[in-house]
Protein backbone atom coordinates (compact mmCIF):
# COMPACT_ATOMS: atom_id res chain seq x y z
CA UNK A 1 0.00 0.00 0.00
CA UNK A 2 1.38 3.82 -1.14
CA UNK A 3 2.26 5.96 1.49
CA UNK A 4 0.29 8.86 2.01
CA UNK A 5 1.88 12.29 1.22
CA UNK A 6 1.06 15.38 3.30
CA UNK A 7 -1.10 17.32 2.22
CA UNK A 8 0.73 21.15 1.48
CA UNK A 9 0.78 24.23 4.27
CA UNK A 10 -2.27 26.54 2.94
CA UNK A 11 -0.03 28.90 1.54
CA UNK A 12 2.67 26.73 -0.10
CA UNK A 13 4.86 28.94 1.61
CA UNK A 14 6.35 25.86 3.98
CA UNK A 15 6.67 23.27 0.77
CA UNK A 16 9.57 20.60 1.56
CA UNK A 17 12.24 19.70 -1.72
CA UNK A 18 10.25 16.37 -1.37
CA UNK A 19 6.58 18.07 -2.28
CA UNK A 20 7.77 20.27 -4.63
CA UNK A 21 10.22 18.01 -6.71
CA UNK A 22 6.74 15.59 -6.57
CA UNK A 23 4.41 18.37 -7.77
CA UNK A 24 6.58 19.01 -10.82
CA UNK A 25 6.87 15.52 -11.44
CA UNK A 26 2.62 15.38 -11.36
CA UNK A 27 2.44 18.59 -13.43
CA UNK A 28 4.87 17.45 -15.80
CA UNK A 29 3.52 13.87 -16.21
CA UNK A 30 -0.69 15.28 -16.68
CA UNK A 31 0.79 17.28 -19.44
CA UNK A 32 2.53 14.57 -21.47
CA UNK A 33 -1.13 12.41 -20.72
CA UNK A 34 -2.67 15.87 -22.33
CA UNK A 35 -0.10 15.93 -25.03
CA UNK A 36 -0.78 12.32 -26.25
CA UNK A 37 -4.65 12.22 -25.38
CA UNK A 38 -4.15 15.04 -28.14
CA UNK A 39 -2.39 12.85 -30.56
CA UNK A 40 -4.81 10.03 -29.99
CA UNK A 41 -7.29 12.58 -30.90
CA UNK A 42 -5.17 13.85 -34.12
CA UNK A 43 -4.52 10.19 -35.45
CA UNK A 44 -8.38 9.22 -34.37
CA UNK A 45 -10.42 7.53 -37.12
CA UNK A 46 -14.32 9.04 -36.34
CA UNK A 47 -15.40 12.01 -34.84
CA UNK A 48 -16.93 10.88 -31.51
CA UNK A 49 -13.25 9.20 -31.00
CA UNK A 50 -11.89 12.64 -31.30
CA UNK A 51 -14.33 14.30 -29.56
CA UNK A 52 -13.85 11.68 -26.54
CA UNK A 53 -9.59 11.87 -26.43
CA UNK A 54 -10.07 15.66 -26.47
CA UNK A 55 -12.12 16.24 -23.26
CA UNK A 56 -9.58 13.49 -21.66
CA UNK A 57 -6.92 15.87 -22.49
CA UNK A 58 -8.88 18.68 -21.24
CA UNK A 59 -9.13 16.47 -17.70
CA UNK A 60 -5.24 15.65 -17.98
CA UNK A 61 -5.01 20.08 -18.18
CA UNK A 62 -7.29 20.21 -15.73
CA UNK A 63 -5.27 18.19 -13.04
CA UNK A 64 -2.03 20.12 -14.51
CA UNK A 65 -3.34 22.89 -13.50
CA UNK A 66 -3.68 21.84 -9.70
CA UNK A 67 0.11 21.20 -9.73
CA UNK A 68 0.57 24.05 -11.04
CA UNK A 69 -1.14 26.46 -9.03
CA UNK A 70 0.32 24.54 -5.60
CA UNK A 71 3.90 25.24 -6.86
CA UNK A 72 3.51 28.27 -7.84
CA UNK A 73 2.17 29.34 -4.16
CA UNK A 74 5.55 27.36 -3.16
CA UNK A 75 6.98 30.14 -5.35
CA UNK A 76 8.30 27.62 -8.14
CA UNK A 77 7.74 28.89 -11.93
CA UNK A 78 6.63 25.70 -13.42
CA UNK A 79 8.52 24.38 -16.72
CA UNK A 80 6.80 25.25 -19.83
CA UNK A 81 4.91 22.76 -21.82
CA UNK A 82 6.65 20.52 -24.03
CA UNK A 83 6.40 17.32 -26.29
CA UNK A 84 8.48 14.37 -24.83
CA UNK A 85 9.74 12.00 -27.20
CA UNK A 86 7.54 9.26 -25.69
CA UNK A 87 4.53 10.81 -26.29
CA UNK A 88 5.90 11.60 -30.01
CA UNK A 89 6.90 7.71 -30.80
CA UNK A 90 3.78 6.95 -29.24
CA UNK A 91 1.95 9.66 -31.33
CA UNK A 92 3.80 8.08 -34.42
CA UNK A 93 2.34 4.47 -33.15
CA UNK A 94 -0.92 5.63 -33.32
CA UNK A 95 -0.68 7.36 -36.59
CA UNK A 96 1.01 4.32 -38.34
CA UNK A 97 -0.88 1.66 -36.72
CA UNK A 98 -4.05 2.67 -35.27
CA UNK A 99 -5.20 4.50 -32.12
CA UNK A 100 -6.01 0.33 -30.77
CA UNK A 101 -2.26 0.00 -30.86
CA UNK A 102 -0.94 2.25 -28.27
CA UNK A 103 -4.68 1.64 -25.96
CA UNK A 104 -2.76 -0.64 -23.68
CA UNK A 105 0.16 1.72 -22.81
CA UNK A 106 -2.67 4.37 -22.30
CA UNK A 107 -4.18 2.28 -19.41
CA UNK A 108 -1.68 1.29 -17.65
CA UNK A 109 -0.23 5.13 -17.34
CA UNK A 110 -3.99 5.49 -16.31
CA UNK A 111 -3.95 3.67 -13.27
CA UNK A 112 -0.88 4.13 -12.02
CA UNK A 113 -2.06 7.56 -11.86
CA UNK A 114 -5.04 6.96 -9.59
CA UNK A 115 -2.95 4.51 -7.91
CA UNK A 116 -0.47 7.81 -6.78
CA UNK A 117 -3.40 9.84 -6.33
CA UNK A 118 -4.73 7.92 -3.79
CA UNK A 119 -1.77 8.37 -1.65
CA UNK A 120 -1.63 11.92 -2.27
CA UNK A 121 -3.23 14.11 -0.11
CA UNK A 122 -2.56 17.38 -2.10
CA UNK A 123 -4.62 15.70 -4.68
CA UNK A 124 -7.63 17.80 -6.03
CA UNK A 125 -11.00 15.81 -4.66
CA UNK A 126 -11.89 13.43 -7.13
CA UNK A 127 -8.49 13.25 -9.31
CA UNK A 128 -7.85 9.54 -8.48
CA UNK A 129 -11.56 8.78 -9.12
CA UNK A 130 -11.02 10.84 -12.62
CA UNK A 131 -8.29 9.03 -13.68
CA UNK A 132 -10.03 5.93 -12.88
CA UNK A 133 -12.83 6.98 -15.15
CA UNK A 134 -10.09 7.46 -17.89
CA UNK A 135 -8.65 4.04 -17.56
CA UNK A 136 -12.25 3.10 -17.84
CA UNK A 137 -12.79 4.72 -20.94
CA UNK A 138 -9.58 4.01 -22.88
CA UNK A 139 -10.54 0.06 -21.55
CA UNK A 140 -14.40 0.94 -23.50
CA UNK A 141 -12.61 2.67 -26.80
CA UNK A 142 -9.84 -0.86 -26.85
CA UNK A 143 -13.04 -3.28 -26.20
CA UNK A 144 -14.83 -1.93 -28.74
CA UNK A 145 -16.81 -4.39 -30.83
CA UNK A 146 -16.66 -1.97 -33.94
CA UNK A 147 -13.08 -1.30 -34.26
CA UNK A 148 -12.92 -5.37 -34.07
CA UNK A 149 -14.98 -5.44 -37.17
CA UNK A 150 -12.93 -2.69 -38.57
CA UNK A 151 -10.11 -4.61 -37.92
CA UNK A 152 -10.60 -7.22 -40.22
CA UNK A 153 -11.97 -4.94 -42.91
CA UNK A 154 -8.39 -3.86 -42.76
CA UNK A 155 -8.58 -0.13 -41.13
CA UNK A 156 -7.01 -0.79 -38.36
CA UNK A 157 -4.10 -3.07 -36.90
CA UNK A 158 -4.88 -3.85 -33.49
CA UNK A 159 -1.77 -5.82 -32.85
CA UNK A 160 0.53 -3.64 -34.47
CA UNK A 161 1.52 -2.25 -30.45
CA UNK A 162 1.83 -6.11 -29.37
CA UNK A 163 4.53 -6.52 -32.01
CA UNK A 164 6.74 -3.94 -31.81
CA UNK A 165 6.84 -4.60 -28.39
CA UNK A 166 7.78 -8.08 -29.32
CA UNK A 167 10.56 -6.93 -31.75
CA UNK A 168 12.13 -4.47 -29.33
CA UNK A 169 12.49 -7.28 -26.75
CA UNK A 170 13.50 -9.75 -29.61
CA UNK A 171 16.49 -7.21 -30.49
CA UNK A 172 17.28 -7.11 -26.51
CA UNK A 173 17.62 -11.35 -26.18
CA UNK A 174 20.22 -11.42 -29.09
CA UNK A 175 22.08 -8.33 -27.90
CA UNK A 176 22.20 -9.38 -24.20
CA UNK A 177 23.19 -13.22 -25.10
CA UNK A 178 25.54 -12.63 -27.91
CA UNK A 179 27.13 -10.08 -25.84
CA UNK A 180 27.60 -12.46 -22.99
CA UNK A 181 28.69 -14.98 -25.72
CA UNK A 182 30.94 -13.06 -27.69
CA UNK A 183 32.81 -11.24 -24.21
CA UNK A 184 32.89 -14.79 -22.57
CA UNK A 185 35.11 -16.26 -25.69
CA UNK A 186 36.98 -13.32 -25.81
CA UNK A 187 38.10 -13.80 -22.13
CA UNK A 188 38.83 -17.21 -22.78
CA UNK A 189 40.93 -16.63 -25.89
CA UNK A 190 42.77 -14.03 -27.82
CA UNK A 191 41.71 -15.43 -31.44
CA UNK A 192 39.58 -13.05 -32.62
CA UNK A 193 38.48 -15.59 -35.59
CA UNK A 194 37.46 -17.97 -32.82
CA UNK A 195 35.41 -15.09 -30.57
CA UNK A 196 34.11 -13.96 -34.24
CA UNK A 197 33.06 -17.73 -34.92
CA UNK A 198 31.56 -18.46 -31.44
CA UNK A 199 29.58 -14.90 -32.68
CA UNK A 200 27.93 -15.84 -35.38
CA UNK A 201 27.40 -19.54 -34.71
CA UNK A 202 25.56 -17.55 -31.39
CA UNK A 203 23.81 -15.28 -33.79
CA UNK A 204 22.11 -17.98 -36.07
CA UNK A 205 21.73 -20.26 -33.47
CA UNK A 206 19.53 -18.10 -31.07
CA UNK A 207 17.52 -16.64 -34.28
CA UNK A 208 16.66 -20.53 -35.22
CA UNK A 209 15.77 -20.68 -31.76
CA UNK A 210 13.69 -18.31 -31.24
CA UNK A 211 12.23 -18.70 -35.05
CA UNK A 212 11.11 -22.34 -34.20
CA UNK A 213 9.66 -21.49 -30.98
CA UNK A 214 7.64 -18.72 -31.79
CA UNK A 215 6.25 -20.72 -34.64
CA UNK A 216 5.40 -23.37 -32.73
CA UNK A 217 4.04 -21.10 -30.06
CA UNK A 218 2.06 -19.58 -32.20
CA UNK A 219 0.94 -22.29 -34.76
CA UNK A 220 -0.09 -23.89 -31.45
CA UNK A 221 -2.30 -21.72 -30.50
CA UNK A 222 -4.21 -21.38 -33.82
CA UNK A 223 -4.54 -25.11 -33.70
CA UNK A 224 -6.33 -24.56 -30.11
CA UNK A 225 -8.83 -21.74 -31.42
CA UNK A 226 -9.68 -23.62 -34.81
CA UNK A 227 -10.50 -26.87 -32.58
CA UNK A 228 -12.34 -24.37 -30.09
CA UNK A 229 -14.23 -23.23 -33.00
CA UNK A 230 -15.67 -26.62 -34.62
CA UNK A 231 -16.36 -28.20 -31.38
CA UNK A 232 -18.40 -24.42 -30.58
CA UNK A 233 -19.93 -24.80 -34.50
CA UNK A 234 -20.93 -28.60 -33.68
CA UNK A 235 -22.72 -27.16 -30.65
CA UNK A 236 -24.51 -24.28 -32.09
CA UNK A 237 -25.56 -26.47 -35.12
CA UNK A 238 -26.68 -29.19 -32.70
CA UNK A 239 -28.15 -27.48 -29.59
CA UNK A 240 -29.42 -24.22 -31.24
CA UNK A 241 -31.99 -23.44 -28.20
CA UNK A 242 -29.16 -24.25 -25.92
CA UNK A 243 -26.76 -21.93 -27.34
CA UNK A 244 -29.29 -19.02 -27.77
CA UNK A 245 -30.46 -19.00 -23.95
CA UNK A 246 -26.60 -19.38 -23.44
CA UNK A 247 -26.04 -16.46 -25.13
CA UNK A 248 -28.94 -14.49 -23.38
CA UNK A 249 -27.42 -15.29 -20.09
CA UNK A 250 -23.58 -13.46 -20.73
CA UNK A 251 -25.64 -10.47 -21.76
CA UNK A 252 -27.62 -10.50 -18.56
CA UNK A 253 -24.72 -11.05 -16.84
CA UNK A 254 -23.21 -7.95 -18.49
CA UNK A 255 -26.36 -5.86 -17.23
CA UNK A 256 -28.72 -6.01 -20.20
CA UNK A 257 -32.48 -6.74 -18.71
CA UNK A 258 -33.88 -10.08 -19.62
CA UNK A 259 -35.80 -9.20 -22.38
CA UNK A 260 -33.37 -7.03 -23.99
CA UNK A 261 -30.65 -9.75 -23.34
CA UNK A 262 -33.29 -12.36 -25.28
CA UNK A 263 -33.92 -10.36 -27.86
CA UNK A 264 -30.35 -9.25 -28.46
CA UNK A 265 -29.66 -12.75 -28.02
CA UNK A 266 -31.80 -13.90 -30.99
CA UNK A 267 -30.93 -11.66 -33.12
CA UNK A 268 -27.58 -13.01 -33.16
CA UNK A 269 -28.39 -16.37 -33.71
CA UNK A 270 -30.09 -15.74 -37.06
CA UNK A 271 -26.80 -15.02 -38.59
CA UNK A 272 -24.88 -18.35 -37.88
CA UNK A 273 -21.62 -17.07 -38.68
CA UNK A 274 -21.86 -13.62 -36.17
CA UNK A 275 -23.88 -16.38 -33.67
CA UNK A 276 -20.11 -18.56 -33.91
CA UNK A 277 -17.69 -15.77 -33.61
CA UNK A 278 -19.53 -14.20 -30.77
CA UNK A 279 -20.24 -17.07 -28.75
CA UNK A 280 -16.57 -18.52 -29.30
CA UNK A 281 -15.57 -14.88 -27.97
CA UNK A 282 -17.60 -14.73 -25.45
CA UNK A 283 -17.56 -18.13 -23.79
CA UNK A 284 -13.72 -19.27 -25.15
CA UNK A 285 -12.20 -15.47 -24.65
CA UNK A 286 -10.92 -16.24 -28.46
CA UNK A 287 -11.30 -13.98 -30.98
CA UNK A 288 -9.99 -14.16 -34.75
CA UNK A 289 -8.12 -11.13 -34.18
CA UNK A 290 -5.92 -12.45 -31.45
CA UNK A 291 -4.80 -15.64 -33.81
CA UNK A 292 -1.46 -14.02 -35.55
CA UNK A 293 0.75 -16.11 -38.52
CA UNK A 294 2.91 -18.29 -37.10
CA UNK A 295 4.97 -17.43 -40.11
CA UNK A 296 4.77 -13.75 -39.46
CA UNK A 297 5.83 -14.07 -35.83
CA UNK A 298 8.83 -16.56 -36.92
CA UNK A 299 10.44 -14.36 -39.30
CA UNK A 300 9.90 -11.13 -37.17
CA UNK A 301 11.60 -13.06 -34.12
CA UNK A 302 14.43 -14.36 -36.29
CA UNK A 303 15.20 -11.00 -37.55
CA UNK A 304 14.78 -8.83 -34.30
CA UNK A 305 16.76 -11.52 -32.33
CA UNK A 306 19.67 -11.48 -35.24
CA UNK A 307 19.64 -7.29 -35.19
CA UNK A 308 20.64 -7.08 -31.83
CA UNK A 309 22.52 -10.72 -32.08
CA UNK A 310 24.43 -8.71 -34.87
CA UNK A 311 25.80 -5.82 -33.09
CA UNK A 312 28.71 -7.38 -30.66
CA UNK A 313 30.01 -9.70 -33.69
CA UNK A 314 30.40 -6.26 -35.92
CA UNK A 315 33.70 -5.15 -34.61
CA UNK A 316 35.43 -8.26 -34.80
CA UNK A 317 35.09 -7.91 -38.74
CA UNK A 318 37.16 -4.70 -38.41
CA UNK A 319 39.40 -5.39 -35.83
CA UNK A 320 40.93 -7.82 -33.52
CA UNK A 321 42.33 -8.10 -30.01
CA UNK A 322 41.64 -5.64 -27.29
CA UNK A 323 40.47 -2.75 -30.18
CA UNK A 324 37.88 -5.56 -30.92
CA UNK A 325 36.93 -6.42 -27.77
CA UNK A 326 36.41 -2.75 -26.39
CA UNK A 327 34.24 -1.73 -29.24
CA UNK A 328 32.32 -4.94 -29.22
CA UNK A 329 31.68 -3.63 -25.66
CA UNK A 330 31.09 0.15 -26.30
CA UNK A 331 28.89 -0.35 -29.34
CA UNK A 332 26.84 -3.12 -27.23
CA UNK A 333 26.54 -0.93 -24.44
CA UNK A 334 25.41 1.84 -26.28
CA UNK A 335 22.64 -0.57 -28.30
CA UNK A 336 21.41 -1.79 -24.79
CA UNK A 337 20.65 2.07 -23.19
CA UNK A 338 19.32 2.74 -26.38
CA UNK A 339 16.74 -0.33 -26.33
CA UNK A 340 15.98 0.01 -22.57
CA UNK A 341 15.03 3.76 -23.52
CA UNK A 342 12.85 2.36 -26.36
CA UNK A 343 11.01 0.10 -23.66
CA UNK A 344 10.17 2.93 -21.23
CA UNK A 345 7.56 3.98 -24.32
CA UNK A 346 6.00 0.65 -23.30
CA UNK A 347 6.36 0.34 -19.52
CA UNK A 348 6.02 4.23 -18.86
CA UNK A 349 9.11 4.49 -16.82
CA UNK A 350 11.70 7.17 -17.61
CA UNK A 351 13.69 6.04 -20.58
CA UNK A 352 17.02 7.50 -18.51
CA UNK A 353 16.37 5.20 -16.06
CA UNK A 354 15.51 2.10 -18.29
CA UNK A 355 17.90 2.83 -20.37
CA UNK A 356 20.65 2.79 -17.56
CA UNK A 357 18.65 -0.16 -15.73
CA UNK A 358 19.14 -2.35 -19.22
CA UNK A 359 22.70 -1.38 -19.40
CA UNK A 360 23.22 -2.18 -15.80
CA UNK A 361 21.99 -5.62 -16.64
CA UNK A 362 23.81 -6.23 -19.89
CA UNK A 363 27.07 -5.22 -17.95
CA UNK A 364 26.86 -7.72 -15.76
CA UNK A 365 25.95 -10.55 -17.58
CA UNK A 366 28.78 -9.88 -20.05
CA UNK A 367 31.11 -9.19 -17.06
CA UNK A 368 30.07 -12.50 -15.17
CA UNK A 369 30.78 -14.45 -18.72
CA UNK A 370 33.89 -13.11 -19.19
CA UNK A 371 34.83 -13.89 -15.90
CA UNK A 372 34.15 -17.15 -16.52
CA UNK A 373 35.75 -17.52 -19.97
CA UNK A 374 39.24 -15.98 -18.45
CA UNK A 375 38.89 -18.67 -15.70
CA UNK A 376 38.28 -21.44 -18.13
CA UNK A 377 41.00 -20.25 -20.66
CA UNK A 378 43.34 -19.88 -17.90
CA UNK A 379 42.78 -23.85 -16.47
CA UNK A 380 42.97 -24.93 -20.31
CA UNK A 381 46.02 -22.98 -20.99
Amino acid sequence: MATPQPAPPPDGSRATPDQIRRWTAYYEDELAGAALYRALAAAADSEARREVFSKLAGFEEKHAAHWESLLRLAGVEPLPPRVGMRVKVLGWVARTFGVESVLPVVLRAESADAAKYDAAADAAEGMAAEERGHGQTVAAIAQDRADRIAAREGRHRVGAGGALRAGVFGVNDGLVSNLSLVVGVAGGTGNAKIVLLAGVAGLLAGAFSMAAGEWISVRSQTELYEREVEVERGELEAFPEEEEEELALIFRAKGLSPDTAATVAREIMARPEVALETLTREELGFSPDDVASPWVASISSFLAFSLGAFVPVVPYLFATGAAAVWSSVIASGLSLFFVGSALAIFTGRRPMHSGLRMLAIGSAAAATTFGIGSAIGVSIT
